[in-house]
């Protein structure tokens, strides 16, 4: 009898010690990596600043505010919409951890938009909980890979259908999509509640051109792409123009107006700014490829999206060297500070004058690592 209760004691332990283990190795998700701001840097304030409702959630994230020293335009950059796109959240992290001065106007920049997403991964993907950025030095910067939605454990239990409060319907799941929930609802779920937030942001600043940074699969039709409101169409095919001049080629898709939920057609037909969206090609949230990993997040390399190029199934191009991160960001940075200079061009009396972001070239040249801060 006491060997059958001392087994029965250390069976007990045992599973104590690995339920203690894996839930260490659960939270680290919800640990925030370490950002290093600019010197320039003005404010970081909560999202929640702007709708008190979402204070002290999973929802609530911080907004960097670098403002000018001489008053002009007001630009929104938004990354982190869908955490499985990382190089949205890496563009706005390098934007903001880079940018020298700001002379005129403000730049505000949300790393991770929807923070809830960043706390967990994809069931059945098999997706990495986390990735690295060699910054040199035997340095690295360690940063979570998420999901497209929230964490169901902040946001339960679904719909069966999502009814946007424009009509449109969804599938149930797609009340946990931050970018089909805009333009937000106080009184909504918390995913409607932090669109609100953010809408509330972009009406009570007067911003005047609001980004929001996204990847998408290869083989999707929006890819390498502009997607602009078509209060935006002029600013849109200016700065497309400016980006072929510099060898980048990158496509114009012009918002469906029917398509409701969206940021570029929610913040333009709730507010007065001008709202685009920005695709580039992430093969590690495609259907086609190969086996999950941090290896593919950062190199972008996938054997069997090398054969769907050669098949013609792809909507970039696409071959052996892939198609890497550093790739990615530095078509993010390059489309955000064309949009920022043709908005100079267009409106001289509301100028946004900074400096220090990396180039395009730059960046494919150097890698990401001396733009990231080393831990």
């Amino acid at each position: 009898m006491k060997k059958r209760l001392y087994k029965f004691l250390v069976f007990i332990i045992v599973i104590a010690i690995v339920c203690t283990i894996s839930g260490f190795k659960f939270t680290e998700m919800w640990e925030d990596p370490v950002l290093y701001p600019a010197k320039g840097l003005s404010e970081k304030v909560m999202l929640s600043n702007w709708f008190s409702e979402i204070k002290g959630t999973a929802f609530d994230t911080p907004v960097y505010v670098f403002k000018g020293s001489e008053p002009g335009g007001k630009v929104l950059l938004l990354g982190g919409t869908h955490a499985n796109e990382p190089a949205a959240a890496i563009t706005a992290i390098t934007v903001l951890e880079n940018i020298k001065s700001v002379d005129r106007g403000t730049v505000y920049v949300l790393p991770w938009a929807n923070h809830s997403a960043v706390t967990h991964t994809d069931e059945m993907e098999g997706n990495p909980q986390f990735f690295s950025i060699d910054t040199g030095k035997d340095s690295e910067r360690t940063f979570r890979y998420g999901s497209r939605r929230t964490n169901s454990t902040h946001q339960w239990p679904d719909p069966t259908i999502y009814i946007h409060q424009k009509g449109t319907k969804l599938g149930g799941q797609e009340v946990l999509n931050l970018n089909r929930c805009y333009p937000g609802r106080k009184n909504g779920y918390g995913t409607e509640q932090l669109a609100y937030a953010i809408t509330e942001l972009i009406r009570e600043e007067d911003i005047d051109l609001a980004i929001d940074l996204h990847e998408s699969s290869p083989e999707y039709p929006v890819n390498n792409a502009i997607v602009f409101h078509q209060e935006a169409a002029e600013l849109a095919v200016t700065a497309q123009m400016m980006m072929e001049m510099e060898g980048v080629d990158i496509r114009l898709e012009e918002s469906p107006t029917n398509l409701r939920g969206l940021s570029h057609r929610e913040w333009g037909d709730s507010t007065e700014v001008q709202a685009v969206l920005f695709e580039v090609s992430n093969p590690s949230q495609g259907r086609m490829r190969g086996e999950s990993s941090e290896e593919l997040i950062v190199t972008g390399k996938d054997k069997f999206y090398v054969e769907a190029a050669k098949r013609d199934q792809l909507y970039v191009p696409y071959d052996k060297e892939g198609y890497p991160l550093k790739l990615r960001v530095a078509r993010h940075i390059e489309t955000f500070q064309a949009f920022v200079e043709t908005w100079n061009m267009l409106h001289p009396d509301k100028m946004i004058s900074l400096s220090g972001l990396p180039g395009y070239s730059e960046t494919l040249e150097k890698g990401l690592g001396p733009y990231l801060k080393a831990d």
